[in-house]
């Protein structure tokens, strides 16, 4: 029998903490990642080459890749020093490489994808620059990825610059022939939404015969998705890509505990509360489960329990 085709999208350490998971399964997996940041070593890359973001779809090709620890360990390694090289990683300079010599970040993520041995297929959710932008509840507007979540407002709505944007005919075609697809875990302004925001992936995503699948995060973003439950964040989607595109939400119920909730206090950020009579309203099937591990003061997906819940879904 044909191994399932899985499709991920979404940004951010959810995404690879989900993958490394994912790919320890009989799947076939594709990531459709973000390229809307702006910070740090991806931001100063992005202005000074005009190329999209390479850190998230960095973290992706480590998470599927099946080489040596060592190799990992390098491809992450970031420059602590060094005048132009501090705060660079040596995986986001070789993505930069790879698109200089191959003149496309998409050709120089497959041929780093080989070099790599990655374990599936990783596509940026466009294949050039985007900016992500915010318009808040009280009517102003905030430019930038990184910079939306420190406004100290409410958020309205996410779109992108600019209109020209377009995405890779094969993200488009790995969506038709998938089995099942996934969104999230990430951020849900600034690492979901902005791939739904890609011209055409959400009407691929709608008229995909495949099961799709919500990941919840774990716990609120502040700046981002403060008070916000479950169903909030199904809403949020919804207002950005229209009723109806997923049918499952998959959601942790398991206990937190105290010290992690205090930690998490500190950068105003919540447990997100399953608020499972709403989301019947949307006409949504939920899975819960304790999806949540605790690793170094940090809560982070199961991922193989993850993976398993999303199996079933299959």
């Amino acid at each position: 029998m044909d191994k399932p085709n899985i499709v991920v999208i979404g940004g951010g350490t959810g995404l690879s903490v989900l993958l490394k998971g994912l790919k320890t399964f009989p799947v076939n997996i594709t990531a459709i990642v973000t390229v809307a940041d702006d910070g740090g070593s991806s931001g100063i890359l992005r202005k000074e080459l005009n190329i999209p973001p390479p850190g998230d779809v960095r973290n992706v090709l480590v998470a599927l890749a099946e080489v040596e620890p060592m190799i990992e360990q390098l491809f992450q390694h970031r420059f602590e020093n060094g005048n132009g090289l501090s705060g660079h990683s040596l995986g986001n300079l070789l993505l930069a490489g790879m698109t200089s010599i191959t003149g496309d970040f998409a050709r120089g993520i497959s041929e780093l994808s080989t070099v790599l041995n990655v374990r599936g297929k990783v596509f940026p959710a466009a294949n050039q620059s985007i900016e992500l932008h915010a318009e808040m509840t009280d009517g102003s507007f905030v430019k930038g990825e990184s910079s939306i979540p420190k406004s100290g407002k409410h958020i309205k709505r996410v779109f992108l610059s600019p209109s020209t944007i377009q995405p890779l005919p094969e993200s488009l075609e790995a969506i038709q022939k998938a089995d099942l697809i996934v969104l999230g875990p990430g951020s849900l302004y600034t690492s979901v939404i902005p791939n739904l925001l890609v011209p055409g992936i959400t009407k691929a995503i709608r008229e995909a015969p495949a099961r799709k699948v919500y990941i919840c995060n774990g716990m609120t973003q502040a700046g981002e998705t403060d008070h916000f439950s479950a169903s909030h964040h199904v809403e949020a989607i919804y207002k950005h890509t229209g009723n109806g595109l997923i049918d499952t939400v998959l959601v942790n119920n398991g206990s937190i505990p105290e010290t992690i909730i205090k930690r998490y206090q500190e950068e105003n950020a919540a447990p997100v509360h399953c608020d499972d009579n709403k989301i019947d309203n949307l006409g949504l099937r939920v899975i819960k489960d304790e999806f949540m591990q605790f690793k170094d003061n940090l809560l982070r997906h199961d991922a193989v329990k993850v993976s398993q819940s999303l199996l079933t879904e299959l």
